[in-house]
């Protein structure tokens, strides 16, 4: 391991080094981030997954960083004009900024004015210009008039090239005008297209209407948050606006010839036209393109670090559990798709059911009143299948459909199994439904069965439903296919990735999909191990994971803690205690002269378990007093207690708000400038972070998650712009 990846890791994550140093060791050999942070805080100092994340995401970089180094440094070898002393700069450099500029003047490149201009000659005289010491520029110039040099001016300016090119690629010139941008740089939006040009095309002034905010725009970029900048971005990839980042040109120009012009006369003139033209053709096209890069990628790890979280909130959504569920995905045209699900979240019926709407909305009696053969029909299904609560989309028609399954619901005797009656974000049911997924799981179906079995399931179990569906289909972000997509895809799936394992997952029901997220697995694993389950019947101890194919003991060891086997022989196997530190927990339970079992049934016993004797166990893996935690409440699920909610029974379009009217409502989506909420008029309404609360918040996920039951005072109704304003302050 190189050792200032490891010096620069520690410095810049501000981490103790030597947790550091076995952090790496840990990746290099193949162990995931869940498995670390879980089962090896002795190595690493108790870093947790964050920081361990944010361990691997620079390790990646460096490494990236490396085979550059190595490219450049071959690359100038090449061309015969690798010193010593260049060697030692590209070796020594750890920024990648850094190693560019010292890069560019041996980066190979298309042919240029300046390039043209050498293979002329003209590279003695652009140097003799460069020092100013002739006093006649034009006499000297003559002497380079040949072949296609016609005079002395074709010369001069082919010098100026020269130097203009030097100029450019010139470490402190770049550096000098980066610190200007950095500074003072300013990003200006206008709209591209002409006025009159929208009024003749309804569509595309409907288009252009989005980024109206935008059409004459113009603040420091420092400034610029990142939905601001990614909104401007779509909307000038979109062709509707033109985007550019500048700084005052002059000042710039007169900084540069500062750098290189020394007293007066005609050479330094010459040098001045030169600099004027390096920063105008060359040198400031760079640095915006630069800066332009730069900004984008921080506003992308910005934008993808909201949609990480608000997925992590939104997996780790309180499930109902393995409960017999009816499914209802509301429809106005086509019907309600209904489905019962048992325990297990396999179909037993689907069929449709007509939703016929009153001239009001809001008029319940009439709504009753046109639906008695689907209340009935409701009715006579929760009986037939002894259904224990019920899911509804929250899409159109969510409320009307709501309605009457609670008409249903109030004219049976429902037992002390029933749960209730829930709305379910439908967010991506529609690509699940069209998926390959969900095409293996129900052939013989169509898309509306499988939308309605979606929405079932996301009630009894959030995460194992969601894990099917391409992230950013579910609805948790903002420009999502703006953002550099390999990041993106790869912090999702991190995010996944750590939800299923922190949950842990049941190895005799969970899916391929489900399986294919645990630590060590993937596709081939996860599908060995439903093949295995499928031909040998369900798993009775985690040691049978080892007669799975190709599951090897690096495999074994890095997805075992955080598969469950409910109710196996061993109840360590119902835990998250690793099967490594199985020897530790029996020896605690024997030291009291009791079984493992006991201690997970006395609290007593537990107390009295002394940590001291078990400080340099050499049983290894998890301390005793991890275990210990573990065994209070074995396998618990971290994920909270869900919660029925009902929006206001008086309010169904934004025609009925009024302001200050205080409304409850349920948090559909985060960003960094506040949170959109359902308030049940089919129009989300805003939150900005300047309304959630008294005192000043940097992020409004430090007041508000995903899905939080929340009362909201309306502040204001844009009907024309189709926005609801909202209030969390002064909320009673």
């Amino acid at each position: 391991m190189n050792n200032d990846i490891k010096d620069i890791i520690s410095r810049q994550l501000q981490l103790q080094q030597k947790g550091v140093e076995n952090t790496l060791s840990l990746l290099d050999e193949g162990c995931t981030i869940p498995f670390i942070s879980r089962y090896r805080k002795e190595k690493t100092g108790g870093l947790d997954e964050v920081q361990i994340g944010n361990i691997s995401q620079l390790y990646d970089k460096l490494k990236e960083l490396v085979k550059r180094k190595d490219t450049v440094l071959k690359t100038i070898d090449e061309q015969g004009r690798l010193t010593p002393e260049l060697s030692k700069r590209v070796t020594e450099c750890w920024d990648a900024t850094e190693l560019e500029d010292i890069y560019l003047p041996y980066k190979p490149k298309r042919r240029t004015r300046a390039q043209v201009a050498r293979e002329q000659g003209l590279e003695p005289l652009a140097t003799a210009l460069l020092l100013q010491r002739e006093q006649n520029p034009q006499q000297l110039a003559c002497r380079y008039v040949k072949g296609d040099v016609k005079d002395a001016e074709a010369a001069i300016k082919g010098a100026k090239d020269i130097i203009a090119e030097r100029v450019s690629e010139d470490e402190t010139s770049r550096n000098r005008l980066r610190a200007a941008f950095k500074r003072s740089a300013y990003i200006t939006s206008k709209l591209k297209i002409g006025s009159g040009k929208l009024k003749d095309d309804p569509e595309l002034e409907a288009k252009a209407a989005k980024y109206s905010d935008y059409f004459d725009f113009e603040e420091p970029l420092r400034r610029c948050s990142g939905n601001r900048l990614l909104a401007m971005r779509r909307g000038e990839s979109e062709g509707i606006l033109r985007i550019s980042i500048s700084v005052d040109d002059d000042e710039a120009i007169e900084r540069l010839q500062r750098q290189y012009v020394r007293g007066r006369g005609r050479c330094q003139s010459l040098v001045e036209e030169a600099c004027e033209d390096a920063y105008k053709r060359l040198l400031c096209p760079s640095i915006e393109n630069e800066f332009a890069a730069s900004s984008k990628a921080k506003a992308d790890e910005e934008a993808i670090g909201v949609f990480a979280e608000n997925l992590r909130q939104l997996l780790l959504a309180a499930p109902l559990g393995q409960k017999r569920v009816m499914g209802i995905d509301p429809g106005i045209r086509t019907g309600c798709k209904v489905v019962c699900l048992d325990s297990q979240g396999n179909l037993l019926y689907h069929d449709v059911s007509p939703l016929h709407l009153p001239p009001r909305v809001s008029d319940l009696d009439s709504l009753i009143a046109l639906n008695t053969k689907s209340i009935e029909q409701y009715k006579r299904l929760i009986k037939k299948y002894d259904v224990e609560a019920i899911a509804v989309g929250n899409g159109t028609a969510s409320r009307e459909a709501t309605a009457i399954a609670k008409e249903a619901i109030k004219a049976l005797p429902l037992g002390g199994s029933w749960k209730g009656l829930y709305v379910v974000s439908e967010d991506g049911a529609s690509v699940y439904s069209a998926s390959k997924v969900a095409r293996d799981e129900f052939p013989d179906e169509d898309v509306t069965v499988r939308g309605a079995v979606s929405i079932g399931r996301r009630l009894m179990d959030p995460l194992a439903e969601l894990v099917k569906i391409d992230p950013k289909s579910i609805g948790v972000g903002q420009y999502q296919h703006d953002v550099d997509q390999a990041k993106l895809k790869a912090s999702l799936d991190r995010t996944v990735e750590s939800c299923v394992n922190s949950v842990g997952v049941n190895l005799n029901t969970a899916s391929l999909h489900l399986l294919t997220y645990v630590s060590g697995l993937g596709p081939t694993l996860a599908k060995n191990i439903v093949d295995y389950r499928r031909e040998n019947g369900a798993f009775t101890s985690r040691a049978q994971l080892k007669k799975v194919p190709r599951l090897g003991p690096s495999a074994f060891q890095q997805c075992a803690g955080f598969l469950r086997i409910p109710n196996a022989k061993n109840p360590l196997d119902a835990s998250a205690v690793h099967p490594e530190s199985y020897a530790l927990a029996e020896q605690m339970a024997k030291d009291l002269g009791c079984t493992v079992q006991d201690l997970i049934d006395s609290k007593e016993l537990r107390s009295r378990v002394d940590l001291k004797l078990y400080k340099d166990s050499p049983f290894g893996g998890w301390g005793a007093a991890d275990i210990l935690k573990e065994l209070e409440k074995p396998g618990r699920d971290p994920r909270a207690e869900i919660e029925t909610f009902e929006f206001d029974a008086n309010v169904h379009t934004p025609d009925d708000l009024i302001p200050e009217m205080i409304l409850p409502g349920i948090v559909t989506n985060i960003t960094k400038f506040g949170a959109f909420v359902d308030i049940g008029v089919h129009q989300d309404g805003l939150i900005h972070i300047s309304q959630m609360a008294d005192k000043y918040i940097s992020d409004p996920s430090e007041i508000l998650h995903l899905h939080q039951h929340v009362k909201v005072r309306v502040v204001e109704v844009d009907r024309k712009r189709n926005r609801i304003g909202l209030s969390l302050r002064n909320v009673r």
